[in-house]
């Protein structure tokens, strides 16, 4: 049994909490119209989904589809659009009153009944050939809806039915940051400012800053420092709720040239099936920004790499004790020919309640 007191980083109590408090402060998170705006807004995703549903139109086409989270019903939308004979918009927040609303404007009330209420307690009239689900967060797992769309693979969903996206992909990779660089080079110029020799601040910014928060930033492609590193690899036909307390891997590349790392990065991807290609929403540093940007994990201090200094090492990623919908992140490496090193991360309470 999990401990249900833990000692937070600024040393406060955290109370762990209970399987109905989690759902309400997860479900009222979505009421707001700011997350909304922000999803719809982006592009990459927004589209990625859309052409990612009318790439299996032949697979949607008079069949019975369930949107797993389907808040404005945009993803609905996409699929009647396919030609679904029905959709079954799932929606556990208020914002299920503006999806039906959204539906009925746009003439799809015969095709999509939005259902307001959570998805392991709804009971449908037919098994369903597709599932279709927005479901990541931050670093992929933060939230946990994943959670969701496996009960309803192994619920709803008939042998052999298309679940979209149907894999993810998790990646890493060291980075540098010089906004963190700078801001702890700071204190060393007060002196020359203003006569006042500040320099001591150093350390504490440092602790401020480099912190076992998970940071959520857009990482620019100049800060990344080797190729990229899959460490995991999800399989929605196939992945269990057991594999998911747990999502591990492991990883080594080498340093593209001198710089200091700062940070590890983290990243997703996750693929739609299609006849000729796959399509792929990535969330790399590499490609256009997304809302998801990217999961920054700062180590303690900066270490000076050279070309092709060597950093491997394993990670995990795993639910917190004081709320199974959000995230851990343990990393364990070695940087050349340092001795290895662990720090654990967990999302700060600004992210709490924005995907």
């Amino acid at each position: 049994m999990a401990n249900l007191w833990k000692m937070s980083q600024h040393g406060t109590k955290k109370r762990k909490l209970d399987r109905s408090t989690e759902d309400y402060m997860y479900f009222d998170s979505y009421s707001d119209v700011t997350i909304h705006e922000e999803m719809i807004a982006d592009t990459v995703r927004t589209n990625t989904y859309r052409m990612g549903i009318f790439k299996n139109s032949k697979s949607i086409e008079g069949k019975v589809v369930l949107d797993v989270g389907a808040g404005t019903g945009v993803l609905s939308l996409f699929c009647a659009q396919a030609g679904a004979r029905k959709v079954y918009a799932v929606e556990a927040s208020s914002i299920a009153d503006q999806a039906v609303r959204i539906v009925k404007l746009n003439q799809m009330e015969d095709t999509i009944e939005v259902i307001k209420a959570t998805l392991e307690t709804i009971e449908l009239a037919e098994q369903v050939d597709v599932i279709v689900s927005e479901w990541m967060g931050y670093a992929l797992l933060h939230e946990s809806m994943l959670s969701s769309v496996i009960f309803a693979r192994d619920k709803w969903l008939k042998p052999g039915g298309l679940i979209l996206p149907s894999r993810a992909d998790l990646y890493i990779a060291p980075i540098n940051d010089l906004v963190v660089e700078g801001r702890l080079n700071f204190w060393s110029t007060v002196k020359a400012q203003y006569g006042v020799d500040m320099s001591c601040m150093t350390d504490f910014a440092r602790k401020c800053i480099m912190n076992k928060d998970i940071t959520v930033n857009p990482v620019t492609v100049e800060d990344v420092l080797s190729h990229p590193c899959k460490f995991a690899e999800l399989d929605l036909n196939t992945v269990t709720l057991e594999q998911l307390r747990d999502v591990r891997g492991v990883f080594s590349c080498r340093c593209f040239g001198s710089a200091s790392i700062h940070a590890f990065c983290v990243w997703f991807t996750v693929i739609f099936p299609a006849e000729e290609k796959a399509l792929v929403l990535s969330t790399s540093p590499f490609k256009p920004e997304t809302h998801w940007k990217q999961a920054v994990l700062y180590l303690d201090d900066a270490v000076d790499v050279m070309q092709d200094t060597k950093v491997e090492g394993g990670i995990s990623l795993y639910p917190s004790e004081e709320n199974s919908r959000h995230i851990c992140i343990r990393v364990d490496y070695v940087i050349g020919e340092q001795k290895k090193h662990s720090k654990t991360f967990s999302i700060p309470d600004q992210y709490l309640e924005v995907k």
